[in-house]
């Protein structure tokens, strides 16, 4: 993902060119094929490429239209650009026409209209100068991001991460707490606009920035609805539909300058998408598909690990294995990464972290992901549902058979529990239930980290904690509604954004066929039943896939992650130097966290807590570290960042 900047002067100031400059400096890591700036009367953009479609080779942004001066810059995927190019009236250009410019002409054309046109994803900025006025806008899933600092009547400045803001010298430098105990509670999705600083918001998914002198506005100009049930005459009906666009959103995700990759894990959505890519390349006769896999020392042991094993027999694939036992090589690279971090929440991302690393050893700039599937193919509340039609037996069957899939028989009856509370208690008393238990327990985490008294209060943290819970509707919803929900959580959002930055760090651009629009308004019309049936979760793609997936993969019970034990492989080569490190940096974590004497905690101290629990605290400390010494031109010196 390439990286964009800009400043626009509310004051009648012009912008500095070292002040462009600034910004892109820190954003070199995300575009490492071309740094360029753009000064104008008002504003400045900036841009720094990461090329990875084929116009992008060619396309040189900040772009500037010489009829009215529009100067737009991007970052940018757009995946219909073939209905684009005709309705501009481009089809006779023989020249390379970028998805920037793209989006210019669209801008040209249809005004703020031209955000309904546009397919894939994106974030981009266009100043105009006819008006005086900066136009701003982010993809409707929220793929690409964009971070704003409006000081009113002075500066409206952006940029793909804070960081490149913060070499800005109005740019405020203060804290957001609120942020510090979101991380130790794992509230990342809490809303769609905070960062780690008072002063930057990101730009939500699916809406546009308005700047001039006049103000700042920000506005929705998409919404993912749900429409009406799909009705089709048999299973296969439903399987070949399907198949047809999931096959266009992998197809879309192919165009690329370079060699692609895939993550490939030993489950249904990387394993379907890495089918589909291997096959539509060797059609082209292109290829192998490039695939990267974390697994363990021992395929009998790890049913993920024997998994892989078996989608690797797929034809056209080039596979990389990175084993989580194996990996004294890595240690130094991706320790560094990890003290490099943009937000505590990155910290635990060792296994995407490792995957990223070893696709740009091959020369891969994009790499496929099947992150979103689970969300978009989950059922819902799918036993609830059947409980309040009166299927009371159908919904304990489906309960069952649900918990055998995943190897405990036992669940099966805390699962009918769960279904009857969501069936028949009503959404505003379960939520009250939630708060009162919150209340009674306190506010800790998952990991047994509990949040210092003063702080808690400092913050407003009940508040904090209502406004996270008030993503969960207060009505029953249907399986549409509640799908579309779920893929416009800010939770979700979140995650997306920190694959973004863990990738950014390694000059890599994530895609995710799951994440097209048009399987998403699939998707979301599908009945229940071919979603979940039988206890087989994803019905409707492991039916698709049939002849095309390995049978062990496309039968798989059961979902085992590596995640963790990467990290503690990671962790395991130093834990005495983390401990240490904890022990010397009781101080600041002390103002956040609620630890037995936190200020005069020893060693030993430390060593009583879970592991789980040190590494969270260590990302934290390193994150502390890193923003109170970072410099106006992002290099460690003299504390900058205002802490209160």
């Amino acid at each position: 993902m390439s990286g964009i900047c800009g400043i626009v002067a509310l004051d009648g100031a012009e912008p500095r060119a070292e002040q462009v400059a600034a910004m892109t400096a820190m954003l070199e890591h995300r575009g490492p094929d071309g740094t360029h700036h753009w000064l104008g009367r008002g504003a400045a953009l900036g841009h720094t490429m990461l090329a990875t479609t084929p116009e992008a080779l060619v396309e040189v942004l900040p772009l500037t239209d010489v009829a009215s001066g529009c100067t737009i810059t991007a970052d940018v995927r757009l995946d219909n650009r073939e209905e684009l190019i005709p309705a501009l009236g481009l089809s006779g250009e023989t020249r390379v026409i970028g998805d920037g410019e793209l989006i210019l002409r669209a801008y040209l054309e249809w005004g703020e209209a031209c955000l309904d046109h546009f397919l894939g994803d994106f974030a981009f900025a266009i100043w105009d100068p006819r008006a005086g006025r900066l136009f701003c806008a982010r993809d409707q899933i929220g793929i690409r991001q964009l971070i704003y600092c409006h000081v009113p009547g002075r500066l409206l400045a952006f940029a793909t991460e804070p960081r490149a803001l913060l070499t800005h010298p109005d740019v405020p430098r203060r804290i957001s707490e609120g942020r510090i105990a979101d991380f130790i509670l794992d509230l990342e999705g809490i809303n769609y606009t905070e960062t780690f600083f008072e002063d930057l918001f990101r730009l939500p998914p699916a809406h546009c920035l308005i700047c001039d002198a006049s103000g700042l506005m920000i506005r929705r100009y998409w919404r993912l609805e749900p429409g009406p049930e799909l009705k089709l005459e048999s299973d296969d009906a439903y399987a070949e539909a399907f198949l047809e666009i999931f096959t266009k959103a992998v197809a879309s995700r192919l165009r690329s300058a370079g060699p692609v990759g895939a993550m490939l894990s030993g489950g249904m959505d990387s394993g379907s998408i890495v089918a589909i890519a291997s096959q539509l390349l060797a059609t082209e006769h292109l290829g192998p598909l490039i695939t990267i896999s974390a697994v363990g020392p021992n395929s009998e042991e790890c049913v993920e690990t024997r998994t892989i094993h078996a989608a690797l027999a797929m034809p056209n694939l080039a596979p990389t294995l990175v084993d989580h036992a194996n990996m004294q090589h890595e240690t130094e690279d991706l320790i560094h990464l990890a003290q490099q971090i943009q937000e505590p929440f990155d910290g635990h991302m060792n296994l995407i972290r490792t995957v990223y690393r070893a696709a740009q050893r091959q020369g891969v700039k994009v790499l496929l992901d099947g992150a979103g599937g689970d969300l978009l193919m989950h059922e819902g509340s799918h036993l609830a549902r059947l409980m309040r039609r009166g299927r009371l037996i159908a919904a304990v069957r489906e309960a069952r058979a649900y918990a055998r899939f995943y190897g405990a028989p036992a669940f099966a009856w805390r699962l009918v529990a769960r279904g009857m509370w969501r069936a028949f208690v009503p959404p505003r008393f379960r939520s009250l239930c939630k708060r009162l238990r919150m209340r009674v327990s306190g506010p800790r985490s998952a990991r047994g980290l509990e949040i210092e008294p003063e702080f808690a209060e400092r913050i407003d943290l009940q508040g904090r904690l209502r406004e996270f819970q008030s993503h969960i509707p207060y009505r029953e919803v249907s399986l549409a509604e509640e799908k579309a929900m779920a893929m416009t959580h800010p939770s979700f959002v979140a995650g997306r954004e920190r694959y973004d930055r863990v990738a950014s760090a390694l000059n890599v651009e994530p895609r995710d066929p799951f994440l097209d629009l048009r399987l998403i308004a699939f998707c979301m019309s599908l009945p229940a039943e071919q979603l979940l049936r039988a206890g087989w979760p994803k019905i409707i793609m492991r039916q698709a896939m049939a002849g095309i997936l390995p049978e062990a993969v496309r039968w798989r019970q059961g979902k085992e992650h590596l995640g963790w034990r990467f990290s503690e492989e990671l962790l395991d080569e130093d834990w005495a130097g983390w401990e240490r490190y904890l022990a010397e940096g009781r101080e600041p974590l002390g103002r956040y966290v609620k630890l037995s004497s936190m200020d005069n905690m020893s060693l030993t101290d430390i060593k009583k807590l879970d592991k789980a629990a040190r590494s969270e605290l260590g990302y934290l400390l390193i994150w502390l570290d890193n923003v109170a010494y970072l410099g106006a031109d992002g290099s460690r010196g003299t504390p900058k960042v205002e802490f209160e």
